[in-house]
């Protein structure tokens, strides 16, 4: 079996001069690859919605609410897992444009489900799509730019989340509530699916996948995997698992059922709507002060500052009381919480050599998505066992504190490290 060279512990990134050998523009990358990113958001957005509406219509329970959430992350953990593994054997492109077009179908489909058993299904096929997606394509991003602007464009490349975000908020507002019982959320998620396809259109004209490693198409996922915990990478490896778990542990906690706390803090279900949009926007400006700092101070220094804000807000959010304290610490926990999404998408693939970078992404994030099963469980779980919505909120916050940890003890810092073969 051939190993390549860079298994001997070189992880600077594989890209810039062998990218720049088929020319492309940053912007048609950056807008390209993003929409998919937008739509997906827009999809995991109207779930969040979509569940209050659920438990009016059909009567749902909190649990079967939270595992219509977790059902989703079962599915993004065996897509990361999976099409990460493949996308190291047959490339980015390729996988990039198969997990869009698995996640469209599925979200289409959704909208004309008509018994819970059939949502959990094609949840779980659509988490697949999306699980797949994300790691991929940020690793296909990052390895088509240049050392000194990687961090930022793929932290740009995130900030298309906010943007899907807020438009699922702007449909769960103006659409949910202008149909009669359960055709408002089926609305909601023809509108969110049919733009996929546009996306996946254009994702055919992507350049294809930077050169890399030889030997990197004939490598077998169990080396790959064996790699990952190699005395080269291990440390990154228990880093960044640490470190996904605890982001989307708390971001699938907290996030999915924001428009059900303020539910269940006495707002009106459009109110809710109206609020969860507005601290929504917060995302956006969350994201570009990140892609501002994490070329000027670094990986590290942006996600322990943004994750810390994380805890800190999540906290606040959870004991607050008063619609104003609600809409201030819930446009703060946004603002953080996506900032510091956006560069653990830039952080992750600096982290392996080419021949394993999508695998160890797409496992980091299968880690984390154990975390997104969990996350959505745990509120009427522990809600069930007496637990305050401040305390459970605390939970959230003491576990983005073990991520902050993770990374300042663990984590090494990769800003501006050079292509190297």
């Amino acid at each position: 079996m051939r190993h390549p060279p860079t298994f001997a512990g070189q992880t600077d990134m594989t890209t810039t001069s062998a990218a720049a050998a088929q020319p492309v523009s940053r912007n048609r990358l950056l807008f390209t690859s993003g929409l998919g990113w937008m739509f997906d958001a827009m999809d995991v957005g109207l779930l969040s919605f979509i569940l209050a509406a659920l438990k009016a219509d059909w009567g749902l329970s909190a649990g079967q609410m939270g595992w219509l959430g977790a059902i989703n992350s079962i599915g993004m953990a065996v897509g990361a897992i999976g099409f990460g593994m493949l996308a190291d054997r047959i490339g980015r492109k390729q996988v990039f444009v198969l997990t869009l077009l698995l996640f469209a179908i599925a979200s289409g489909l959704s909208a004309f489900a008509t018994t819970l058993t059939v949502l959990f299904v094609l949840r779980f096929f659509i988490g697949m799509g999306l699980g797949g997606e994300l790691p991929v394509a940020s690793t296909y991003v990052s390895e088509r730019v240049p050392a000194h602007e990687r961090g930022r464009i793929v932290v740009l490349l995130e900030s298309f989340w906010a943007v899907g975000w807020i438009l699922a908020a702007l449909i769960a507002y103006f659409v949910i509530p202008r149909f009669d019982k359960d055709m408002g959320w089926r609305v909601a998620l023809l509108l969110g699916a049919l733009p996929a396809f546009y996306a996946l259109y254009l994702r055919r004209k992507l350049p294809d996948d930077a050169p890399t490693a030889p030997a990197a198409a004939g490598l077998p996922w169990t080396a790959r995997l064996a790699a990952l915990w190699s005395p080269a990478h291990a440390r990154s490896t228990v880093m960044l698992w640490v470190l996904w778990f605890t982001v989307v542990f708390s971001y699938y906690g907290m996030f999915l059922w924001l428009p059900s706390v303020m539910v269940g803090k006495g707002f009106a279900l459009i109110k809710s709507f109206e609020y969860v949009l507005l601290m929504t926007l917060a995302q956006l400006p969350g994201y570009f002060t990140a892609a501002w700092l994490i070329e000027r101070a670094g990986r590290k220094f942006v996600l322990v500052v943004y994750l810390t804000g994380t805890a800190a807000s999540a906290w606040a959010f959870g004991n607050a009381d008063t619609q104003g304290a609600l809409l201030l610490y819930g446009a703060l926990l946004s603002f953080f919480n996506l900032g510091a999404w956006g560069a653990l998408y830039a952080y992750s693939p600096e982290n392996y050599p080419a021949p394993i970078r999508a695998s160890g992404v797409g496992t980091a994030a299968g880690i984390g998505r154990l975390g997104g099963i969990l996350g959505p469980l745990a509120i009427p779980f522990l809600g069930a066992q007496g637990w305050s919505t401040g305390a459970i909120f605390g939970l959230f916050a003491a576990t983005l504190m073990v991520g902050v940890l993770a990374v300042a003890l663990l984590g090494r810092e990769t800003r501006g490290e050079q292509a190297v073969g």
